[in-house]
């Protein structure tokens, strides 16, 4: 009996990290640590204990025999158990994982038959998890090491199912269909998340973490304040072994493939990148051990890297040569005080200092002439979190954070003084020098601070785990932005024609005779503190209903408080109750098969950008004049640059986006917001086929409800064309309440509630003749996709991973930005500034890719020599030729139509036009990213290992298109714009990298 029960707990081992035992409860962890549960005999004593810390902890199964040891950091344990003084099993190893738990059987004669499986040796094999319904990818800094994977989050998350790279100019990832600004990053717990406009994160070297977790859905009620994924990542920590190391990277330019230059049809250059370098060299230096054996432990890195990449503008009339020193330090702290008590210091700085000189440059003689300006860019910040883990007792655990996030930036140039940018559109003539003497567009300095404190409960009664918790962050931005020259003015060019509207909201911007262009001269130009807190509380009741059936349930209740620059609440909203059920299923009822489901709503927040925006006082003033052709000046280096001449004024000053004060924001906000949140559900089954490979299917459709954005209101449903609002911050297609005219005197007195459903948007006639009103209509976004995955996992000999998504994301709404139109104001985009600019916009959204086949492996050729690949197939986007106005009003933002006949006609009523929906013009070409990699190993005798690792990415040079010019019209005419699907962003080049380690 003996024997045939130290086998069964070798194979549950074996099956890895969170394989269910019968009646083990559910193995939910922290951010930051992991967990190991299991089956034993009823009153044993199960002790778990490192060796590499000294670490030990003990617990007694309950009289079922389920026992459960939380918040364990991840690393490698030893399990063993006893009762009454007798030993029921050898020592185990096991192998504690990020954000999971590892379940182990132990000594208990009822213990799970698994012998339909063979396992030799005690190889840990990630695979089904049956006491798990999220959906998640883990991957360790082993596995990365033996990768072709660039070193950085991005990189690692794309490996995840159904994660597609941002083709916009923001860049980012979406997850499951969602924006690019809907995620949240963790790092030891920490969110470092940029919560100014949340497309960004504070970021560490690779080196500095120990393993990744990507959750892509189905997470549990501790995680929010996401309607994306997650990214969970866990730092490296010190034993009571002494470690240290080096690794140098190398990227030398001539190890860059060049980059292709662009043609129009016409054979102009309109995009010139062949003469981009880019060269990276960087040491990482780290050391690690124990201050006090068995009780004080740390990890401590350095890395210092050169960047020098350098890039001409489109033209090729310029060059910009950068250097950049991001100099980081990273620690980790950890403290036993003893064995019920634990506290962890994590610490870093992702500070990074970059010079950008600007010269004049000649293309067709790849002459460098004249320096003309220099940039100067400071970002990132220091980062830290102290975590106190204690044991209360065998059952009830404790685990509380507090930590801060800092991400700075400041952006300016020594020319901002005396030079205005200026830019032109294709379609405009240009002069035979630069436009403008800087290539600096703001002067801007941002400072955000997020406080951060939570704590996390785990309490095992019996058959159910509860787990609650709360969590509060105080997201702190000191901001202030302008744009640089004379009067912080930038010049924007654009083609038109005579007796063409142009997009002034005050009118009178029709291009007179003589004129081919007009000029928008922007002032925008705002600063002040912006505060925004966020808290939540969550339970949860993980209940073992039989011995092969889990049910879980837990309720999350959100609150945000967005503030304007006086400190005072401008969007609050509480009571987000995000519910979240699941169950698993272990079929066989011996942990090889799972048939699982979940089902959740979860809630984003707004953006910080939102409160500087319009709480902020924001002065956006657009002057619009006739474009009069082009002035040549010399700057104080004698360099010439062109400037527009400005002709006579076209229209009123548009302030419409902000005036430079803060209004009575009861007037500017919904009183009544509504949340926006996402309904997500998943249904899956995975198997284990033998002791290395397992499988899985699942389905997922996720909904958005409702959208938070910016809207002119220009008449009520009581007042007519004479309640004019203005613009608001709220919930287009629901009911907004703002301040307003009650009894239509022309002054605001009262609460006026606004069903922006069925009203809101006065129309009129060609004549002035008031028509009714138009509402807006309801954001939506749906994605549903098929994910099967086949994984083999790593036995020192070969692994392999495929995954295959097949997917469709749909609706009128991306989310908070706009990536087809690269709009990445978060929350104010262009969408519903009035009701018809997503008027028949109802399609498949930018980030729908119908496929996604990704696979990646390992193969050791010997024990000295490893090769490896990675392979991420694509369907490309859809294309959508936006046009310039409509068939039922004279606005000209981007719509869903375009104008084939009479546009020349000064009433838009007389102009024809034809529907042009979201996806019309077919797709993007797929794109094949292909990396290798090939790796030597050797023993450095006794004292460590070197590690050189060539690595190539992009293997094939594939540098297709990932977005074009979706713009089909950009005036009201019925001409195509030239530049309509000109391809715009292309995949990177192929670049090789040399990783050169030691290890002691």
């Amino acid at each position: 009996m003996v024997s045939r029960t130290f086998r069964r707990t070798m194979l549950c081992m074996a099956l890895g990290m969170g394989m269910a035992s019968m009646a083990a409860p559910s193995a939910h962890a922290g951010n930051n640590d992991g967990t190991v549960v299991g089956h034993t005999e009823a009153g044993a004593v199960i002790t778990i204990s490192n060796a590499a810390t000294g670490f030990t902890r003990s617990v007694t199964a309950d009289d079922k025999g389920n026992y459960r040891i939380p918040y364990l950091a991840v690393g490698q344990y030893t399990l063993s158990v006893a009762k009454d003084g007798k030993t029921l099993t050898e020592p185990t190893a096991v192998t504690v994982t990020l954000g999971n738990a590892t379940t182990v059987n132990l000594g208990a004669s009822n213990a799970t038959n698994l012998s339909a499986v063979n396992v030799s040796g005690t190889a840990i094999i990630t695979a089904v998890d049956v006491t798990s319904t999220e959906s998640s990818t883990n991957i360790s800094r082993e596995e990365l090491r033996r990768l072709p994977v660039d070193q950085n989050i991005a990189a690692v998350a794309s490996l995840a199912p159904g994660v597609v790279k941002g083709a916009s100019a923001f860049g980012g990832l979406s997850f499951g269909g969602s924006s690019v600004a809907e995620n949240a990053i963790y790092v030891n717990g920490l969110n470092v998340t940029d919560f100014y406009n949340r497309n960004g994160y504070s970021e560490a070297p690779f080196n500095f973490y120990q393993e990744f977790q990507v959750k892509t859905g189905g997470y549990s009620v501790e995680f929010g304040r996401t309607t994306g994924g997650v990214i969970n990542a866990v730092a490296r920590s010190g034993s009571n072994e002494f470690h240290a190391g080096v690794e140098m990277t190398m990227e030398p330019g001539a190890w860059h493939a060049q980059a292709e230059d662009r043609y129009d049809a016409n054979g102009n250059r309109y995009l010139t990148a062949s003469e981009d370098r880019d060269s990276l060299m960087k040491t990482n230096i780290y050391a690690s051990g124990p201050i006090v054996k068995d009780k004080l432990f740390i990890f401590a890195m350095v890395e210092q890297r050169g960047d020098n990449p350098r890039n001409t503008n489109d033209e090729g009339t310029t060059l910009t040569s950068n250097s950049s020193s991001p100099d980081f330090w990273g620690t980790t702290i950890d403290w036993h005080i003893n064995d019920s008590n634990l506290l962890s210091l994590m610490a870093f700085s992702d500070k990074s200092k970059n010079v950008g000189t600007v010269y004049n440059y000649d293309y067709d003689t790849h002459t460098i002439g004249a320096k003309t300006n220099t940039i100067y860019t400071d970002t990132g910040g220091k980062n830290w979190s102290l975590t106190y883990t204690n044991y209360l007792t065998d059952n009830l655990s404790m685990k509380v954070l507090y930590g801060e996030n800092k991400r700075g930036s400041f952006n300016r140039a020594l020319t901002d003084l005396d030079c205005n940018p200026v830019a032109a559109e294709n379609a405009v003539p240009k002069p035979g020098v630069p436009l403008g003497c800087t290539t600096n567009t703001a002067v801007e300095k941002r400072n955000d601070k997020r406080k951060e404190g939570r704590a996390d409960f785990e309490w095992k009664l019996e058959d159910h785990l509860l787990r609650f918790g709360y969590d509060h962050e105080d997201d702190d931005s000191i901001y202030s932005r302008h744009y640089p020259g004379p009067g912080a003015i930038y010049y924007n060019v654009y083609a038109a024609t005579p007796g063409s509207t142009i997009p002034n909201p005050n009118g009178g911007g029709v291009i007179p005779p003589g004129y081919n262009g007009y000029v928008r001269a922007r002032r925008y130009e705002i600063a002040g503190n912006f505060d925004t807190t966020n808290d939540a509380f969550y339970l949860e009741d993980n209940w073992q209903v039989t011995p092969n059936l889990l049910l879980n349930a837990g309720i999350r209740r959100d609150g945000f408080d967005n503030m304007d620059a006086a400190g005072r609440s401008y969007i609050k909203m509480d009571n987000m109750w995000a519910p979240r059920f699941g169950f698993s299923w272990d079929v066989k009822g011996d942990g090889t098969t799972k048939l699982y489901g979940n089902l959740g709503r979860y809630y984003l927040p707004v953006a910080n950008v939102i409160n500087i925006k319009q709480a902020g006082g924001l002065l956006d003033q657009r002057t619009f004049y006739a474009f009069g052709g082009w002035q040549t000046l010399t700057d104080a280096n004698g360099n010439q640059y062109a400037i527009p001449v400005l002709g006579p004024q076209l229209g009123g000053v548009d302030t419409s986006q902000g005036d430079g004060t803060v209004h009575d924001l009861r007037s500017e906000v919904n009183k009544d917001m509504q949340q926006v949140y996402q309904d997500e559900l998943i249904l899956g089954f995975q198997q284990m086929l033998n002791d290395k490979w397992s499988w899985g299917v699942n389905a997922t459709y996720r909904k958005l409800h409702n959208a938070i954005d910016d809207m002119e209101i220009s008449a009520t449903g009581k007042c007519g064309p004479d309640g004019y609002i203005g613009w608001v911050m709220g919930n287009p297609g629901k009911k907004n309440t703002v301040w307003g005219d009650t009894n239509c005197d022309g002054t605001a007195d009262g609460w006026v509630t606004v069903d922006t459903s069925k009203e809101g948007w006065a129309m009129y006639d060609a004549d002035g003749n008031y028509l009714g009103q138009r509402g807006w209509v309801n954001p939506k976004r749906t994605y549903t996709a098929l994910e099967f995955q086949l994984d083999r996992a790593w036995d020192n000999k070969w692994s392999f991973n495929a995954s295959y998504v097949l997917s469709w994301n749909r609706g009128n709404a991306e989310g908070p930005v706009n990536s087809d139109t690269n709009f990445d104001d978060t929350g104010r985009t262009e969408n519903f500034d009035d009701p018809w600019v997503n008027f028949g916009g109802d399609g498949y959204l930018p980030n729908d890719r119908r496929h996604q086949l990704k696979l990646r492996g390992t193969y050791a050729i010997t024990p000295n020599w490893q090769v490896a690949g990675d392979a991420n197939i694509a369907s490309g986007g859809p294309i959508t030729g936006f046009g310039v106005g409509n068939p039922y009003d004279a606005t000209v933002y981007h719509s869903y139509y375009i104008c084939v006949a009479n546009c020349d006609a000064p009433r838009s009523e007389d102009r024809v036009y034809e529907s042009s929906p979201r996806g019309k013009y077919g797709r993007m070409p797929w794109t094949y990213t292909l990396g290798a990699s090939i790796t030597y190993l050797r023993q450095l005798a006794d004292i460590g290992q070197l590690r050189v690792k060539f690595a190539v990415y992009n293997l094939l040079n594939e540098q297709r298109t990932i977005q074009v010019d979706q713009d089909l019209q950009t005036t009201i005419s019925n001409s195509t714009s030239s530049t309509f699907e000109q391809p715009l962003r292309f995949q990177s080049p192929r670049f090789a990298q040399l990783t050169v380690s030691v290890d002691f």
